[in-house]
């Protein structure tokens, strides 16, 4: 469904215990995101059961959700690498298509760069 104006991307979310959070950001970055969005101590239920959000002592074992948009030539590669870093690590992936405002601040420059804002 388009929308007038706006520009079709792809969303990739991650789920990661805190301590992978790093490696994440180098993933989906060295795979062509511009950036990403990263938001630490959420809470959730799911296979590994209930996770609380803050952790007063030790905020290694908490978990971060990650989110970048990216244009659809550069999803693969992010999703690619985020499901091998899945592959025995504990987190969850969700990729969905996603429409912007303002599509140049979601491609990289021409080295991987972020776009100039």
């Amino acid at each position: 469904m388009p929308f007038r104006g706006l520009t079709r991307r792809v969303r990739v979310e991650v789920v990661v215990e805190t301590r992978d959070a790093a490696l994440v950001e180098r993933l989906v970055t060295g795979a062509g995101a511009a950036g990403f969005t990263l938001l630490s101590n959420v809470s959730g239920l799911g296979h590994g059961g209930f996770h609380e959000g803050r952790m007063l002592y030790n905020d290694a074992d908490g978990q971060s959700l990650l989110f970048t948009v990216v244009p659809e030539d550069s999803a693969a590669g992010v999703v690619e690498a985020v499901r091998v870093l899945l592959a025995d690590r504990p987190g969850v992936m969700l990729v969905s298509e996603t429409w912007v405002s303002r599509p140049d601040h979601f491609s990289a420059g021409p080295e991987g760069d972020p776009a100039p804002r």
